[in-house]
């Protein structure tokens, strides 16, 4: 059994990161409520490139556990981002140049689709970096778990295909990230060995269909 993607949860996310490009705009209340809401804005403001280590767990509308998997992320401005999972199965999922690919190992099978098509117009914008984060989400202090601090991004259009966004931030980097789908279903990720702003390889995010596989693209 190969690991089910996210598709929704794993192109938010990094939609989410890439579009950070704007200083905050929140209309939370002042003092310390807005502070997680500024860190996040500086975060997303200040990070170009970034690699980490990730678990990722999906939770049923039960709240049960019903999948766990194990990788590698790879993130680039503008517009690149890189998903390599290792446990339980080998997938990956390239981002470059408005296209995505996901490939699953097991299956043999590539599918190349457009950013756009795969969740709408919204997030097409984000990913330009044309459009402010606040423009698209509402932002909320949610506390502090730890040593984490959380903040739920709710979206504002009301076709959105998902409920909200929680990103957890540990001493001003990435630390973890929840996404609530309008299907009942969350999904966790929990990220290790953040480095941010480091030099990546840019063939890190250049895919080429190993050879032999099928190819389904929507273009």
């Amino acid at each position: 059994m190969t690991i089910r993607f996210n598709v929704l949860f794993i192109i938010s996310l990094c939609l989410i990161m890439i579009s950070g490009l704007a200083e905050a705009k929140s209309k939370a209340n002042t003092g310390s409520k807005t502070e997680p809401v500024m860190q996040l804005n500086v975060f997303l403001k200040v990070t170009k490139s970034l690699s980490a280590d990730f678990k990722q767990v999906l939770i049923n509308e039960a709240g049960n556990p019903t999948q766990t998997s194990f990788g590698e992320f790879y993130l680039q401005r503008p517009g690149k981002f890189r998903w390599d999972y290792k446990r339980p199965f080998l997938q990956q999922i390239v981002s470059n140049s408005g296209k995505v690919w996901f490939y699953d190992t097991d299956l043999e099978q590539v599918t190349e689709k457009r950013v756009d098509e795969s969740l709408g117009s919204t997030p097409a914008l984000l990913l330009s970096g044309d459009v402010a984060l606040d423009d698209n989400y509402t932002m909320e202090n949610q506390g502090t778990d730890g040593d984490m601090q959380w903040i739920k991004l709710l979206p504002k259009s009301q076709e959105s295909s998902f409920k909200y966004v929680l990103i957890g931030l540990s001493k001003g980097t990435l630390a973890g990230m929840e996404l609530s789908d309008n299907f009942g279903q969350l999904t966790r990720i929990y990220f290790s060995n953040v480095i941010v702003n480091a030099p990546l390889k840019h063939t890190l995010f250049e895919f080429h269909a190993p050879k032999g596989v099928d190819v389904f693209s929507d273009n």
